[in-house]
């Protein structure tokens, strides 16, 4: 096993993997997210410590050398092609990230190890059950739409489907998979289940423009709505070319029987 392997920061991603029920893909690099030019002028792309294509999550783990000095890592000697030395530097970039992701549509969450369990040299203790409960509430969404988006975002993915850009800007999310697209309206908890679900049907509708029959629509509710949500009748579901999925209240996903 690397050294990288066995570090915290992929243990804190791993642990955060387990919570968002989805692989990471760690060291990520975007084309849009670029460090200084070279002598040459060229400039490389940025590596993110991972990134959750299903929940649109990019995760930072930071440990002390990004907020206080570290000679030993900051090698104030040596300058880099930014001009500066590695510690000014690591702070420029971050400061990119910090910019640049949420401006390219994606979630950043920044952590680092006083929000875990460390000593007080930012070592982790690798305690995972206080770890992880601290995880879930440092990456839980702002509101259940944005859960149950994220969960069915990531379920897709497993289905061969590529989430891309809606046709529609109300959209919530769109998919391709081949010649097909899905069209999706998701709703989270509501104190008003028969009237959202009412309204759910309403705004799906108004997305039914294309007559391609290989375009299909889908709502996605939480468990809660689920049975407001299936009085529309099966038959008059297939007629719209319409699923219903369920968002459980343990991130699973179930197509409701049509």
């Amino acid at each position: 096993m690397g050294r990288r392997d066995d570090s915290d920061e992929a243990y804190v991603v791993g642990l955060c993997s387990e919570v968002l029920r989805e692989a990471a893909l760690t060291q990520h690099r975007f084309d849009w997210l670029q460090g200084d030019p070279g002598q040459s002028g060229r400039r490389v792309k940025l590596p993110v410590d991972a990134y959750w294509p299903g929940h649109q999550l990019v995760v930072e783990y930071r440990e002390l050398q990004h907020d206080q000095a570290v000679p030993h890592f900051d090698k104030p000697d040596r300058l880099t092609v930014s001009g500066v030395h590695r510690g000014e530097q690591r702070a420029l970039y971050d400061a990119r990230r910090e910019a640049e992701i949420p401006a390219h549509g994606l979630r950043l969450v920044v952590i680092r190890p006083a929000d875990l369990d460390a000593d007080g040299r930012g070592r982790l203790r690798r305690n995972k059950e206080a770890d992880q409960a601290a995880l879930r509430k440092i990456l839980a969404r702002d509101s259940d739409e944005d859960r149950v988006t994220d969960v069915f975002r990531t379920w897709l993915l497993g289905q061969g489907w590529t989430p891309v850009d809606p046709t529609d800007r109300f959209t919530d999310l769109e998919a391709v998979r081949g010649d097909e697209r899905l069209i999706c309206e998701a709703k989270g908890r509501t104190s008003e289940r028969g009237i959202d679900a009412d309204i759910a049907y309403g705004q799906l509708l108004r997305r039914m423009t294309s007559q391609n029959p290989l375009t299909q629509y889908a709502l996605v509710v939480p468990s809660s709505s689920a049975k407001a949500i299936a009085r529309v009748p099966s038959h008059i579901r297939a007629l719209l070319r319409m699923d219903v999925y369920e968002v459980t209240d343990d991130d699973l996903v179930r197509r409701l029987p049509a």
